[in-house]
This record gives structure tokens, C-alpha cells and sequence, in this order.
């Protein structure tokens, strides 16, 4: 089995892919307008307290207000609120929680009034980004990502990750911490730091505490709102999040970027730095490792699987509706009933990967195709349940209702993934021009850039959707060929998935967009 990373960096976004043997699983996007990003932290400042939501709005500088609820203050709030305003006023110029008393912990059940009061300042952290018209959520119960651990202030609880089933190791990993950690934090074991030494985790503590340590120097006569503390770049904190020693490769298409994860990894596992690959193809990165073609077969309405079967996904401002059918699958089954289970786990596997490429949250509901026995149905309720164990957001599936319907409700923190597979109509009056006259405005530009002496002694790469592509180099002699007979220059054609029709560029070696 074969795991990889592509990551696609341009001027405005960088697009990362996970690949399992080849089939792309997720697909994110990182753009750098976005500056309010899931692990950022804010000293912000309430606006009001609203009794019947025991929520507060909150001013993190976004457009929007942040909405805190009551249990995301976390047992500590009137220690953090406490100790940020001897930091602000410079009462506090020792930063280590190791001397500082503790306030008592709040009510679980109490009033945010309680706690909270209109312009107070508060430190918080984003859980959920904003989307759609809704501004980010945050919590006050902070903590810091690492690659092994997780840093949380003012507790003094570890926890070990549940994955790591082994008991000897999760006393070994308490034991470890115990030893290290600073007094007045607690720490969260991830299930990376299975069969770990001492000195690696050491080491990812001391990074964590750093950043604390810088984060309150910020807070000092500081003005609100102000991001104190950002999370890491999205690279490296998709390495940090989903890298392990299973992977194959990681695949670049920028130089800054590659010698960026080559030191990230360096640090987080320095045997690994090897698989760092720079994409030097004149093909594009995505087109090379065949990403824009899965994306356009992915992102639709529809969504075909094996042997006729196929998927209707449809979104509603409540909930995401999922149907299951068979089309006109052929199978070997010798009744209907082993026909449709067939299909359903088909379609689990599948469902599964749509849910992370597509980062779909909220409630989901599945209407898999009618199974009759209870046998069958646990069958594939099992089935579903393991394919959603990879899935890294968290989720909650009920069994098959006795009408077929699967519900589930999976965590959205970012918003969804949104792809348009189709392509709008060139003309507004519905009709698309001839291509030959495509063919022509392609001829018209090669004449332009052939006779500028700017680029005399330049390759030519010309860009364009693959059955253009096609239609260019078929035929004998091909266009391409008669274009070098006359010009005595050659034109590499580079089949792009994602250009539409009729779009078209010219690039050189160095994939320079050609403006003749």
C-alpha cells in the first residue's frame, strides 16, 4: 500500500492531496486570506452575554462576532482570565504556571453571567472557523499542538490516546510524561508517540512550552483584538496531523515549499527526508498523479462507483441526503438480496471516502438499498463503521433504521469542500461556437509568439482541455506537425483535466505564462 501527499502551491492557495495506492481520500485548500484558521489564538474582548443561549459574543477582530458557549470555557476559565490580567498590566513577568495559584474550578452546570462579564478581555482559541454567515466558535480552554503531544495550561491531567491499546505502553508513555511535563499544564499523548523515547518527546514539549511562553509575551500592553498565536502553516500541520512512517512520498511543485517540509521533517522524523520529492515535469503536479481527473469524477451530483452502481449526493441548508443505487450493475449474486448487499458495501467504501474529500459535517443520511435480513444489515453497518475509522473528524453513526436509512453526524470545523464539475456554456445563447474557430485563435497566437523575437529560442508548451489535446496531435500529418513544417519550431502539448473546452494557454520551460 502506497500513501502520498501532493501538495500544489501558486501565489494565492496551497492544495494539499492524499493519495492511498493512487485514489485520492482528501483534499484540502489553504488560502492565505483566510486569518482566522482552526488552532489560532485571539486576545479578544466580549461584547454581550446572551442568558439563553449562556453564551457570550465575542470581538476576535472577524466581521462577525465569535460565539463562546458556557461549556467551552473549560474548568479553569477564572484562572486564565486571572492570570492574563496580571500579564496585561505587568504584574506577571514570569510566565511558568509553576508558582501561580489557582482559582477553583467552575460550576459544569452554572451561568455564563456568572463568569463573564460585557468588555471583559479574554484569551481564546478558534475550534471552528466561520462559515457561511456564522462567525468562528471558540473556546477558552486553550492547548497547543505538537507532533507528539499536546500542551493544555492550567491542568495537570495527562491523557493518552485511546488507539494505543496496549497497557504497558500507555503506563510507559504516563510514566515518560509525568517525568517532563511542567507543573500547572497538562498534556495530551497522541497516538504517534506510540514506542517513542524520552528525548523525542522532551523534545516536542519544549516547543510546546516555547510557544507559550511566547504567546504571553504578546499579551503585554497589548491592544484587543490581536492574534497572539497562529497556528502552524497549513503544510506543516497537515505533516504534523497525518504523516507517519507509512507514507511513500511527498510531492512538491514549488522550491520554497519543498525545502520547507525537508526542515519540517528533518525535525519530526529526519530518516523520512528522503521521500520529499521536487516535481520538476512540465506537467502539472495535479495532472501528473491524475488529481484533476479524480476531482471532476468525485465532485459531482453524481457519483459513479464499479460495474454501473453509482451515488446521488444532494445538500440542503439541514442535512446531506445520500442514495444508494445499483444502476445496471451486473453481479454474480444469486438473489436480489446478495445483489444488494454487494452494492451497499460498495457503496460504504465510497461514502466513507466522499465524506473526507468532501469534509461534509452536520447530518448526513444514507439510504442504502433495502436489505431484508437483520444479518445482512449488521453486515454492512460493521462494514460502514470500519471504513469511517480512518476518518479523523468526529462522528456518530446509528444503525440501519427498518426502512434502510443510515444517520449520522460528523464534525465540520472548516467549511465544506466545494468543487463545480460542470461547465457553464460558452455562449450565453446556448449554442457553443465551431471548433474550428478554437483552433483558429490557438494558430493565431503560436503565429504571434513564433515571430516575436522575445522569444525566439523559447520552448513552447501550450496548454489545453485533453480532447483538444487529442485533436492537435491525431491525424498525419497532425495540426502540430504542419505547425512545425512551416515554423521550423516545435509546440509540446500538455493535456490539462482542468481547463474547460475552449481555454487555452501558452507557458515556457520555466512555466511562465507566454503574452504575445
Amino acid at each position: 500500500m502506497s500513501k502520498e501527499i501532493i501538495i500544489r502551491s501558486n501565489s494565492t492557495a496551497v492544495d494539499f492531496a492524499l493519495l492511498k495506492d493512487g485514489k485520492l481520500i482528501e483534499l484540502h485548500k489553504q488560502n492565505d486570506s483566510n486569518k482566522f484558521n482552526v488552532g489560532d489564538i485571539f486576545l479578544a474582548k466580549t461584547k454581550k452575554t446572551i442568558s439563553g443561549l449562556n453564551a457570550a459574543f465575542v470581538n476576535v477582530g472577524y466581521e462577525k462576532d465569535a460565539f463562546l458557549h458556557y461549556h467551552d470555557l473549560g474548568p479553569k476559565i477564572l484562572s486564565l482570565i486571572k492570570f492574563i490580567k496580571g500579564v496585561s498590566t505587568g504584574k506577571i513577568k514570569k510566565f511558568s504556571l509553576e508558582k501561580f495559584p489557582f482559582e477553583s474550578e467552575i460550576d459544569k452546570e452554572g451561568s455564563i453571567s456568572d463568569v463573564i462579564s460585557p468588555n471583559q478581555t479574554v484569551l481564546v482559541q478558534i475550534i471552528k472557523e466561520p462559515i457561511s454567515t456564522k462567525g468562528p466558535r471558540i473556546s477558552s480552554e486553550l492547548s497547543f499542538a505538537g507532533r507528539y503531544l499536546v500542551l493544555v495550561p492550567f491542568s495537570n491531567r495527562i491523557s493518552i490516546s485511546q488507539k494505543i491499546e496496549s497497557r504497558e505502553e500507555k503506563s510507559r508513555l504516563k510514566r515518560l510524561v509525568q517525568s517532563i511535563k511542567p507543573k500547572g499544564f497538562g498534556v495530551i499523548v497522541r497516538t504517534v508517540a506510540k514506542d517513542q523515547k524520552v528525548a523525542e518527546l522532551d523534545k516536542d514539549l519544549k516547543n510546546l512550552y516555547n510557544r507559550w511562553i511566547n504567546l504571553c509575551k504578546k499579551i503585554q500592553g497589548a491592544e484587543v483584538p490581536l492574534k497572539v498565536q497562529s497556528e502552524l502553516n497549513r503544510s506543516s500541520s497537515i505533516l504534523r496531523d497525518y504523516f507517519n512512517d507509512t507514507f511513500t512520498g511527498i510531492h512538491v511543485n514549488q522550491k520554497s515549499m519543498y525545502s520547507e517540509i525537508k526542515d519540517y521533517l528533518k525535525q519530526i522524523a529526519p530518516k523520512k527526508q528522503s521521500i520529499v520529492k521536487l516535481h520538476k515535469s512540465h506537467n502539472p503536479i495535479f495532472e501528473e498523479y491524475g488529481i484533476e481527473r479524480q476531482i471532476k469524477t468525485a465532485f459531482g451530483r453524481t457519483v459513479t462507483m464499479s460495474k454501473g452502481a453509482y451515488l446521488i449526493i444532494e445538500h440542503t441548508e439541514a442535512l446531506h441526503v445520500i442514495d444508494v443505487n445499483s444502476g445496471n450493475r451486473l453481479t454474480k449474486s444469486k438473489n436480489q438480496e446478495d445483489s444488494a448487499l454487494e452494492v451497499n458495501l460498495v457503496a460504504a467504501t465510497e461514502i466513507a471516502r466522499q465524506l473526507r474529500l468532501r469534509d461534509m459535517g452536520g447530518i448526513i443520511v444514507i439510504d442504502f438499498i433495502d436489505l431484508m435480513t437483520p444479518e445482512n444489515r449488521k453486515t454492512l453497518f460493521d462494514h460502514f463503521k470500519k471504513e469511517m475509522e480512518s476518518d479523523r473528524a468526529k462522528h456518530k453513526i446509528l444503525p440501519p433504521s427498518k426502512i434502510g436509512l443510515i444517520q449520522m453526524t460528523r464534525q465540520r470545523v472548516r467549511s465544506e469542500m466545494e468543487i463545480k464539475t460542470i461547465e457553464a456554456n460558452p455562449n450565453q445563447n446556448g449554442t457553443v461556437e465551431a471548433p474550428i474557430v478554437l483552433i483558429d485563435k490557438i494558430y493565431d497566437k503560436i503565429e504571434k509568439v513564433f515571430s516575436s523575437k522575445k522569444y525566439n529560442n523559447v520552448k513552447v508548451f501550450l496548454h489545453v482541455h485533453p480532447f483538444v489535446a487529442a485533436y492537435l496531435k491525431s491525424d498525419y500529418p497532425s495540426l502540430r506537425m504542419k505547425w512545425y513544417i512551416k515554423h521550423k519550431r516545435w509546440v509540446t502539448i500538455v493535456p490539462r483535466d482542468a481547463y474547460t473546452y475552449l481555454h487555452f494557454r501558452f507557458f515556457n520551460k520555466e512555466g511562465k505564462i507566454i503574452n504575445a
